[in-house]
């Protein structure tokens, strides 16, 4: 059941994007890769897809998920700040499942590696944040998040570009 309603959006986004005259396919792009779970990856799929070409549909979706991204990275990092500058002791309170999750991976693998291989878990507009809230260094977070980002739509492009070709 929840592979049917994640296809069912899939496909409404698809559908979205191709509906839409060209011109208009590269802002509807943007706003799709903003979307979490879609991303650059899926944004360059879409774009593809839609018969934009694949540097254009890669880099609008790039684009759109690192906007989205960055902006929740650099509110994360001043909530981090206001709370840091405002505690005045004490418990910060229990952390997430997510969030124990994301601090094991960090211990692990290090801000560059969160952000490589977060997308197979989970989308750069969760990991980013919370690594941030959990102590990463905000520029160092948004270095590997922005090479993630990018990395992960050129290899979801070529994929799709080269599906296309073998299959058509």
């Amino acid at each position: 059941m929840l592979f049917d309603g994640i296809g069912d959006f899939f496909l409404q986004m698809l559908e979205f994007v191709s509906d839409l005259e060209s011109w208009q396919q590269i802002g509807a792009l943007l706003l799709v890769s903003a979307i979490p779970f879609i991303e650059s990856y899926s944004g360059s799929f879409i774009g593809i897809l839609v018969e934009m070409q694949p540097v254009v549909a890669v880099s609008v979706a790039s684009v759109g998920n690192a906007i989205a991204t960055f902006l929740l990275i650099a509110g994360a990092s001043r909530a981090r700040a206001a709370v840091l500058n405002g505690r005045k002791g004490g418990d910060a309170g229990v952390p997430s499942k997510r969030r124990q999750k994301i601090s094991k991976y960090m211990e692990r693998f290090g801000v560059p590696g969160v952000s490589l291989l977060g997308p197979l878990a989970l989308p750069s507009q969760f990991t980013g944040p919370t690594m941030v809230a959990l102590g990463a260094s905000a520029r160092s977070v948004y270095f590997w998040m922005g090479i993630s980002i990018v990395a992960w739509g050129v290899l979801f492009g070529f994929l799709t570009e080269f599906a296309i070709r073998w299959l058509g």
